[in-house]
């Protein structure tokens, strides 16, 4: 406002003097009113001029640009099977059994070292049940079978020898059971708007917000049967959590600070589809690290300098990274003085070797400190393991088959460190053939720890207690079956050959047992194809329709060998031993899994 005021001041002061005749005083007023009535109109066509101006100006600050991609999938699922359990420490159970911690029987005979009683009976229905009573009872109508081992082992049990200790001890959860899915047709849609901004000679800002739905979907959970269900912070970008636009990156680059060379960035990082996970997109080099290990949102700081003024090679440029993945304080009842877990830091290097153009050499490493058995997040309490671990909730379940309740979770004890590092070298060669292989390495480093559903890269060895009313006799993690440092190992490689139309593309993952990359926001339907414990295979065919515009048809092949894949959490078990019954899991294992797709990407 005060721009047009300064104006109007200085077209008055512009204005010739009028000259009046003395006597006419109409006439004077008569010419002074055309004269307001001209400035008038100056005034309000200098306003238009400067609000134009203006806006422009501050338009002209801000990039938008972005892409939309609607894809189709049609996704198989192939013996997968359900067969859970748990390790028990049953040495502990009978002494406690013995030493009556557990409650003792009142009013059930367990008829100690008859398995051929069948079911057992009640002495008197008019006696209070124990927990005993009431969990021998339950196993003998659901599982006859565990419930004779365990009278056998019960009528054998001498606590003053240990030749008849039986130790640690698979107990069953339920009844195996194979079968296959098939999700015909999926629909998603990805919506990506990237932001930057010039903010100084040597400071800018970039953004990017992202939406990522399945096609009438938005409820933002899903029901928990894998570690892909999980919605956490780390993964929200690669799960398709509903028509929300989330920040999917936010960060500011000061670059040449002090005129040292050194830049600074910090904020939501660049940390997903970084190279050679590019290429499948078909678009330039998406994040900072090396994907084969890193495809994982997370918060944290950039320190790094192009080195070429003082190595000589073309784009070599030296990063070190820390950032946070967990918070385990806040919001998680510190109040209450129930912390158990620890906040999740990232610290490594990132090192474009080479970046001519034509040769590209990267390098990763880092340590993820302090891991949980999980993370912050919403899911949808599956029904099948309230039959498991909750049987009192699970009476109520039944009633309303087709409800799920929706619930917070957050992890139990922090379970140990993960070193990772990879390397990666892509190529273009001059009849325009693009190829690439990358390498990766994992070491779990575990503390022995354990929660519910494992320690790192271990299961966990539960132990008989009283709830705290003495009425139930529940199972508590509280070790972890394995303690020992585990080496994983990733390789990844593909080619894109130019035809007709576009290009064709080949590539191949695989993955060791205790192959553990942080690549969970992958946004493959299937799961990470990088994370995979086992083979991989894709081909894809791009067609351009113009250079903003790209329509893809595509198909995954998954073999899988190792369970747990994507996760840290869990001893891997071989899915063949899961499939005979040899092993346990308390989720769903998928043998093989095929996804076809066909996409259609527009840029803007």
């Amino acid at each position: 406002m005060h721009k047009f005021l300064y104006l109007a001041m200085a077209a008055l002061l512009a204005l010739p003097m009028p000259t009046f005749a003395a006597s006419s005083e109409d006439a004077m007023i008569s010419e002074l009113q055309k004269q307001i009535e001209a400035l008038s109109g100056e005034l309000e066509e200098l306003s238009d001029r400067l609000d134009d101006t203006e806006r422009h100006s501050t338009l002209d600050r801000i990039e938008l640009s972005g892409d939309l991609r609607a894809r189709a999938h049609s996704l198989h699922y192939e013996d997968v099977t359900f067969n859970p359990g748990i390790n028990v420490n049953m040495t502990d159970f009978f002494m406690k059994i013995g030493m009556g911690e557990l409650g003792g029987f009142n009013a059930f005979n367990p008829a100690y070292g008859d398995p051929t009683v069948t079911p057992p009976t009640l002495i008197d229905g008019s006696l209070n049940p124990t927990a005993l009573d009431s969990m021998f009872y339950g196993l003998a109508a659901t599982n006859p079978e565990l419930y004779n081992g365990l009278l056998q082992a019960i009528g054998g049990f001498d606590p003053n020898n240990p030749a008849t200790h039986p130790g640690v001890m698979v107990f069953p959860m339920g009844q195996k059971n194979t079968y296959n899915i098939n999700n015909d047709i999926l629909y998603t849609s990805r919506l990506r708007l990237n932001m930057n901004a010039k903010v100084w000679d040597n400071v800018k800002f970039s953004g990017r917000l992202l939406m990522f739905k399945n096609w009438g979907d938005s409820t933002g959970s899903q029901v928990f049967d894998s570690w892909n269900r999980f919605t956490m912070d780390a993964t929200n970008g690669g799960n398709t959590t509903g028509d929300t636009l989330r920040v999917d990156r936010a960060y500011f680059d000061w670059s040449n600070i002090a005129d040292s060379g050194f830049y600074v960035s910090i904020g939501r990082r660049p940390s997903t589809g970084g190279p050679p996970l590019h290429f499948r997109e078909n678009e330039m080099r998406g994040g900072t690290p090396t994907g084969n290990v890193m495809s994982l949102n997370f918060d944290g700081i950039t320190i790094g300098r192009n080195l070429e003024d003082w190595t000589g090679i073309e784009g070599m440029v030296a990063r070190f990274c820390y950032g946070q993945g967990f918070e385990s304080e806040w919001g998680n009842g510190e109040m209450f003085n129930e912390i158990v877990t620890k906040d999740t830091h990232f610290a490594g290097f990132n090192v474009d070797i080479l970046n001519d153009g034509t040769n590209f050499l990267q390098v990763t490493a880092f340590r993820a400190m302090d891991l949980n058995d999980g993370f912050k997040g919403v899911i949808a309490f599956p029904t099948q393991y309230g039959a498991m671990f909750a049987p009192t909730l699970y009476n109520d379940l039944q009633k309303f088959p087709n409800f799920n309740f929706v619930t917070r979770v957050q992890p139990s004890t922090t379970i140990g460190d993960i070193d990772l590092g990879g390397v990666v070298f892509a190529r273009e060669e001059l009849n325009g053939i693009n190829w690439f292989v990358s390498g990766g390495m994992t070491i779990t480093r575990p503390n022995n720890n354990a929660g519910m559903f494992g320690g790192m890269g271990s299961d966990a060895i539960f132990e008989a207690e009283l709830n705290s009313t003495g009425t139930e006799v529940i199972m508590v993690p509280k070790v972890a079956t394995e303690a020992d440092d585990e080496e994983g190992y990733g390789f990844y490689a593909g080619v894109q050959i130019p035809a007709p139309l576009g290009k064709l593309g080949l590539e191949y993952n695989y993955g060791s047992e205790h192959w553990t990359p942080f690549t969970q926001a992958q946004d493959d339907a299937l799961g990470s194809k990088i994370a995979t414990r086992g083979h991989v295979g894709e081909a894809y065919y791009i067609f351009d329709i113009n250079p903003r515009m790209f329509i893809k048809l595509a198909g995954l092949y998954y073999d899988f060998e190792y369970t747990g894949s994507g996760s840290p959490v869990g001893k891997p078990q071989k899915v063949d031993d899961i499939k005979d019954g040899k092993a346990y899991s308390l989720m769903p294992v998928i043998d093989t899994a095929y996804d076809l797709n066909a996409s259609l990407t527009v840029q803007f």
